[in-house]
């Protein structure tokens, strides 16, 4: 599918891949609706999305979109938040919601026969929820309570202040997903719904489904619940185009920096491990480099075969939980290594990081590693696909992050397309790139 298919095409109603039954519709109002049958099922996995996120918010509207999360489920004129809740559990389906950086994900999975109730009752909470101030009082208090639970964790502190050192916490990308304490105690309720009257429309919405469904009965129902909860559906009207994010960059990498002559960001909590986060800036989502780094990532710290589970825990036994990740947004992206480990260990363990991806940089890396690799994520991935809730959300990444249709065999056959020198000249640059090192433990 074409990139500028997505934006620029209102009439556009096309069999994205005839042999997986994937299709894409734009519908009235510029609604994009994209679908893959499957009767092989007999359930259906359904995502309303909003391509806005934490990185979206205005400044005064900070904390908003996670708080809107919560306030879509706290009824509408047609339904309480009590009916919302029964309308999935006595069905034996599930609902929920997902805030991210990027984007705002309403869900639900249900029987092929509930999938009317389950339409019918996401698009009443998308544009007719209430949004109450009395709900925002008690949304906040749950808000609070789940800040106060991630603040308990020090893998949740750690990483998260690992991603706003290395994006920069004074950017909006940088910031924290969920919003602060700080600012969830002083969001008012008109902070809330501005934010909702800029974001919410139809323009905007993305919707995907997997599972025993029709695509044009989906379409039917998903315009007049639309419709039913106010919301104008114009013919011709086009979709939103993808926020490009410009200047919402993060602080720029300390190229060739002694891993050792980076200061440590210490955060220092009642626990017997170091946590130890080292990395900086990596590559965006949509980078031509992003398969070469799936496979970098699993050869340096993905499973138990990996460099830095084999060399720092099973043949040093310096730690017990040790990987490497990444984190990649429209415009800027990130990479980590973690271990946990008693406080002594915590300098050898840190040089010990950085060595490994400096020599994959230098020396790069075997066939045997880059067979095994390739195995892992291309098993790894078709195994996640035969999920219903898997496939929605790849429709949903496909359409929000990258605005073309890729199949899985062209995505599994870009992955086997990545060759050695490929790895190791990315491992050349990030280990060039490392810039941030944060670490939560006890009081040395």
């Amino acid at each position: 599918m074409p990139s500028d298919l997505a934006f620029d095409d209102p009439t556009s109603d096309v069999m994205l891949d005839a042999a997986s039954g994937v299709r894409r519709s734009v519908l009235p109002g510029g609604v994009r609706l994209l679908t893959q049958t499957d009767r092989s099922v007999r359930s259906a996995s359904l995502g309303l999305w909003l391509p806005v996120g934490s990185r979206d918010e205005r400044p005064e509207h900070a904390g908003s979109t996670h708080a809107l999360e919560h306030l879509l489920f706290k009824g509408t004129g047609r339904r309480t938040a009590m009916d919302i809740a029964t309308a999935f559990d006595e069905v034996g389906g599930d609902s929920n919601a997902v805030t991210a950086k990027e984007h705002t994900l309403y869900y639900g999975r249900v029987r092929s026969a509930d999938v009317p109730m389950a339409i019918d009752v996401l698009t009443d909470m998308i544009t007719a929820s209430l949004l109450t101030p009395e709900a925002l009082e008690t949304e906040r208090e749950v808000i609070l309570e789940e800040l106060a639970m991630a603040e308990d964790d020090p893998t949740d502190v750690g990483y998260e202040t690992f991603l706003s050192d290395v994006l920069g916490p004074d950017t909006a990308v940088g910031r924290p997903v969920g919003g602060t304490v700080s600012n969830v105690s002083s969001l008012d309720i008109e902070d809330v719904r501005a934010h909702y009257r800029e974001h919410y429309r139809p323009d905007n919405l993305v919707v995907t489904a997997v599972g025993d469904i029709d695509h044009d009965e989906l379409a039917e129902l998903l315009g007049a619940g639309l419709r039913r909860g106010g919301w104008s559906l114009e013919s011709g009207s086009l979709p939103t185009h993808r926020p490009s994010g410009a200047g919402a960059v993060g602080p720029a990498p300390t190229v060739g920096a002694d891993v050792g002559a980076i200061a440590p960001h210490r955060l220092v909590r009642p626990a017997e491990q170091n946590h130890i986060y080292l990395g900086g800036p990596g590559i965006s989502a949509v980078s031509e480099d992003r398969h070469t780094l799936s496979v970098l990532m699993s050869v340096l710290g993905g499973g138990m075969s990996s460099r830095l589970f084999q060399h720092i825990r099973e043949q040093r036994g310096l730690a017990y939980s040790v990987y490497s990740f990444t984190a990649g947004y429209r415009d800027v992206g990130l990479f980590g290594l973690y271990a946990a480990c008693r406080p002594g260990r915590t300098g050898q363990v840190v040089d010990l990081l950085a060595a490994e991806l400096t020599q994959m940089g230098a020396d790069g890396i075997g066939e045997d590693e880059l067979s095994r690799a390739k195995g892992q994520i291309t098993g790894t991935f078709a195994l996640g696909l035969e999920d219903t809730s898997s496939r929605m959300g790849r429709l949903g990444t496909i359409e929000l992050v990258h605005g073309r249709y890729t199949s899985v065999d062209e995505t599994l056959a870009k992955i086997s397309q990545v060759d050695a020198p490929a790895v190791r000249d990315l491992a050349a640059r990030l280990g060039e790139s490392f810039s941030t090192r944060v670490e939560i433990g006890p009081d040395a």
